[in-house]
């Protein structure tokens, strides 16, 4: 079932000047429910722009955006922030903790959003902490944790709402290797649970542990394919 769709998508910046930017340049694609997908590229291919985008982060400058079959484009900023809070959950690089706040109060964070009584939100909380093997770091502020663990309770943000998209924007670029492949063992397993997963990366090998691969170059998507045919990244 498709649950996001653009057509014809570009984000230009400085439109029509000496300077001007095609950040994304006339990008169509679709994501079925359930899917994990890989988007690759270089540093300026697009890549973000484009989770952007599928964030709500952002708009287009022109093209059309449908998730879950509604236009984006007709959303008011209050529902665009509703989406962010409730439909999508964001994992970036640099793990976006609160550094005053405990690992559960960060975890909080989008559930306070949502209004949920603060008994409910507590058990929400701890409960998506247990998810990523973090529970037992429930009180510690991220300055007393490591990066993997900060990682890991920015996962556990994300999948607090129980939000039925998980966009990950190189969210193993800060770790070592043994850490990040424990970040993406939990992405798997969100993904075998039912989340949609979208996972932006510049590198090939943690592309390729998605079912499908997009690569992204000067705001053109070149390749779209599940990763059997993919070949070398």
């Amino acid at each position: 079932m498709k649950l996001i769709e653009l057509k014809d998508v570009y984000k230009i910046y400085n439109e029509g000047m000496e300077n001007e930017v095609r950040a994304l340049d006339g990008v169509s694609l679709s994501i079925d429910r359930g899917e994990f997908v890989a988007v690759i590229g270089a540093s300026g291919s697009g890549k973000s722009t484009l989770m952007n985008i599928l964030g709500c982060l952002d708009i287009p400058t022109y093209g059309d955006y449908y998730l879950d079959n509604e236009d984006v484009a007709d959303l008011t900023n209050r529902e665009l922030a509703k989406i962010r809070n409730k439909e999508v959950g964001f994992v970036f690089q640099g793990y976006n903790l609160i550094p005053e706040l405990t690992a559960i109060e960060n975890v909080e964070l989008p559930l306070i959003y949502q209004n949920i009584p603060v008994g409910k939100r507590y058990d929400m909380a701890m409960d998506a902490l247990e998810r990523v093997s973090m529970e037992d770091r429930a009180d510690h502020r991220p300055n007393e944790m490591s990066g993997g663990q900060q990682q890991r309770v920015a996962i556990a943000r994300a999948i607090a709402t129980k939000a039925p998209i998980i966009m990950a924007d190189e969210p193993t670029g800060a770790l070592d290797s043994r850490t990040g492949a424990h970040v993406l063992e939990i992405l798997h397993r969100l993904h075998s649970e039912g989340t949609t997963i979208i996972l932006i990366t510049h590198d090939g090998n943690i592309a390729s542990t998605a079912e499908r691969i997009i690569r992204i170059s000067d705001g053109k998507i070149i390749m779209d394919c599940p990763r059997e045919e993919a070949g070398a990244l």
